[in-house]
């Protein structure tokens, strides 16, 4: 890793930017409350800084867009992050997309997202974020059972996102995402069925169900370690999972992803970004990035990030003056991300034409005893020209990842 700048873009996957779309990924580093088992880029008692961030980050996107040897390709997707993006204003919102649009060719029909908390956006102001130019909402559930809530920390109860969701519904939104999580501390096999019972029938376009992880340094973790919740069992949430993928199939949401379900043609399009590994843009403090054979991310702090944007210079694309550190991206790491990231997508899989298209050469040519030695033990298939993960394979799928990484890169 490094922070000394390259002389330009990387070669090879240069010559991908080209020909694939771009995504933008903004984040939105403020929040009312940290919730316990965050690990990500957030702070709260700082929305006087709301503004000049806002300025600094428009400022960002003119200084990257400005920087890019070659035209930057269409952006198709912007994602607001965080934090909590609900938390700005829809003028502010407005502003941030009105940039995009003008700095780095955000399209016409781009899908748009914004995380939304329960509690943060009444009816009118997600009517507004609509006019901005909002179209599709992640709403941040977790659970419906208010003790669950309560060990998160989270600002808002069940019958807040129930009625963020219904006020998201009456506002025009036809393209609403709903996230829950299982596997929590205290969380019974009953009270996972109850969330979903209660969520499910809303019908929303697109769910996300996440098995908790207990990350290094957040509260909840050490409460764990504590003693003041029991530790997760793994056993109990593979049960979850599994009820999980009957209960949405039966409410008509489609599995495309190993954590992710949603209505044919809802599939976040962002999110399929990464997964594909195709080259996306991170802006704001904590934000990453991968583009022109390079992966980087942002310096954290929201004062030094507005700092170092509004005082700097551009620097070589895909880079900003709120730059922290740098990789390239090796060829063969690029391969085996590829075929990683691909199989998490459970229905669509990694075709070996659009494989070789890419890299010049067949996943067999690089792995085929390993694509043999998983299918005997029965967590990968091939079927017309394509691998996927057995269905087996989803809980364990990092036993198959493993097999692809490069010696030395896991």
């Amino acid at each position: 890793m490094t922070t000394t700048m390259p002389t330009g873009v990387g070669k090879e996957q240069g010559l991908q930017d080209k020909a694939a779309s771009m995504s933008l990924y903004v984040h939105i580093p403020f929040c009312q409350t940290r919730c316990s088992y965050c690990a990500f880029n957030t702070y709260t008692g700082m929305d006087d800084l709301i503004e000049p961030f806002i300025t600094a980050l428009c400022r960002e996107a003119a200084l990257v867009a400005r920087s890019a040897p070659i035209p930057i390709p269409t952006a198709h997707t912007l994602y607001f992050g965080g934090g909590t993006p609900s938390l700005l204003s829809p003028e502010q919102v407005e502003k941030i997309i009105t940039t995009f649009r003008e700095q780095i060719d955000l399209t016409d029909d781009a899908e748009v997202t914004l995380e939304v908390n329960p509690g943060t956006a009444n009816a009118a102001k997600l009517a507004a974020l609509r006019s901005a130019g909002v179209n599709r909402l992640s709403i941040g559930v977790q659970s419906a059972h208010q003790s669950d809530l309560v060990m998160f920390n989270r600002s808002h109860n069940f019958a807040e996102a129930r009625a963020a969701f219904d006020a998201a519904r009456a506002t025009g939104y036809d393209n609403v995402s709903i996230d829950l999580m299982y596997g929590l501390p205290n969380q019974t096999h009953a009270d996972w069925r109850s969330t979903l019972e209660q969520t499910l029938p809303w019908q929303p376009d697109h769910v996300s169900l996440y098995s908790l992880t207990l990350e290094p340094n957040t509260l909840l973790s050490w409460q764990v370690h504590q003693g003041a919740y029991p530790y997760p069992d793994t056993d109990l949430a593979a049960d979850m999972y599994d009820d999980a993928r009957e209960m949405t199939s039966r409410m008509g949401l489609a599995q495309y992803e190993i954590s992710n379900w949603a209505v044919s043609g809802k599939e976040s399009r962002h999110n399929c970004q990464y997964w594909l590994n195709l080259p996306f843009l991170g802006f704001g403090p904590g934000a990453h990035g991968a583009a022109s054979g390079f992966r980087y991310w942002n310096i954290r702090t929201i004062k030094d990030y507005i700092d170092r944007v509004d005082k700097g210079t551009e620097k070589s694309y895909p880079f900003s003056p709120a730059l922290a550190e740098f990789e390239s991206i090796s060829h063969d790491v690029a391969l085996a991300e590829t075929i990683i990231l691909g199989l998490r997508l459970v229905r669509r899989g990694v075709s070996y034409i659009e494989f070789e298209e890419r890299f010049s050469m067949n996943p067999h040519d690089l792995w085929g005893a390993t694509i043999v030695k998983l299918a005997e033990q029965e967590l990968l298939m091939e079927a017309k020209g394509k691998l996927y993960l057995t269905e087996k394979a989803y809980l364990i799928s990092n036993r198959v990842f493993v097999e692809f990484y490069p010696d030395g890169d896991q």
